[in-house]
């Protein structure tokens, strides 16, 4: 913590011991205090690696007494201090404070959109059929993405909470990629984006809650065509293997450094982005990941590299498995 060495001086002083200043200082106003005094504050330490560590430091007089056991009247005969590393609750609060700037941008840009597409409406800008329902196809798109980000939200913290009703039922995967399929084609269509799918013949079951393994599949597929580049293809592909049913979504975007293929899946975590590219809220894989592996029992993994595009595969029992 303070980088002090078993070899040196017998009694070294704090002041050359200790690597932070403010906790020095503190510890030497409250040793020069005549009245029990405590004071608290956070500071930043540097590790040997040179990463910051936060602690929060409570310092407190050490009074001497007299025989009765009188407080003297006197400076403090020393001081003691308490350290408590706050660190993962420094970043976590940054996270939320960066959540909290990321969901407002999220929201704002389809609200803006919808306000002005309606006050477009509402002038009589729209002279004929034609461009009337040209703007109300952009405002009820934009709505869907609004309603999309408030889902991940809700369900992410009712998955988190414990709280959330499970209804599993035998469903055909492939049936239900195409309807994620059908919901992002407005979308991948607008960035210019072929969608495509490449589905097993055989019929694929699987035990699971319908409205979530669909939020799972729009997420994924809503993932790839933010990534991906006006021009770059986004392939929704199933299959059968070992009687478990895969299914994946692969794109041709921007890719992921190793780094954020170990954490694509933490919940506020955001890729690095490009100037051109939308930033996301950090909350969508992360719930994929919740509705595929605490609520089905599956697997999701991630391969990318940065400027090859990614794939993301989700794992499920079939329903074959689940009756062995």
């Amino acid at each position: 913590l303070l980088a002090i060495k078993a070899e040196g001086p017998e009694h070294p002083a704090l002041e050359q011991l200790a690597r932070c200043e403010q906790l020095v200082n503190m510890l030497g106003e409250t040793r020069r205090r005549r009245s029990p005094t405590q004071r608290t504050a956070e500071v930043a330490l540097p590790d040997d690696d040179g990463k910051t560590h936060w602690y929060r430091v409570t310092c407190r007089t050490l009074a001497s007494q007299d025989e009765a056991g009188a407080t003297a009247d006197r400076a403090a005969h020393g001081a003691v201090a308490v350290l408590t590393d706050i660190t993962s609750q420094k970043i976590i609060q940054k996270r939320n404070a960066e959540f909290v700037s990321s969901v407002s941008h999220e929201m704002k840009a389809p609200l803006s959109s919808i306000r002005a597409y309606v006050e477009l409406l509402v002038d009589g800008e729209a002279e004929d059929d034609a461009t009337r329902e040209e703007f109300l196809n952009v405002v009820n798109s934009q709505a869907d993405r609004l309603q999309r980000l408030v889902d991940n939200l809700l369900n992410l913290a009712r998955i988190e909470a414990g709280v959330v009703a499970v209804n599993k039922s035998a469903l055909s995967v492939n049936e239900l990629l195409q309807e994620a399929i059908n919901v992002m084609q407005p979308a991948a269509e607008q960035k210019q984006i072929t969608l495509t799918a490449e589905f097993s013949p055989l019929y694929l079951g699987v035990l699971a809650d319908r409205d979530m393994l669909l939020q799972a599949a729009i997420n994924l597929i809503s993932n790839a065509v933010k990534y991906t580049r006006p021009g770059g293809s986004v392939t929704v592909r199933s299959r059968l293997h070992d009687q478990e049913i895969v299914f994946e979504v692969h794109d041709t975007g921007v890719g992921l450094s190793p780094e954020d293929c170990q954490r694509v899946f933490e919940k506020f975590y955001r890729v690095k982005k490009d100037s051109d590219m939308a930033a996301g809220t950090g909350l969508g894989l992360a719930l994929v990941k919740h509705i595929v592996e605490d609520v089905h029992g599956g697997r999701i993994e991630v391969a990318s590299q940065l400027g090859q595009g990614s794939t993301f595969q989700v794992i499920l029992p079939g329903l074959a498995q689940l009756n062995a």
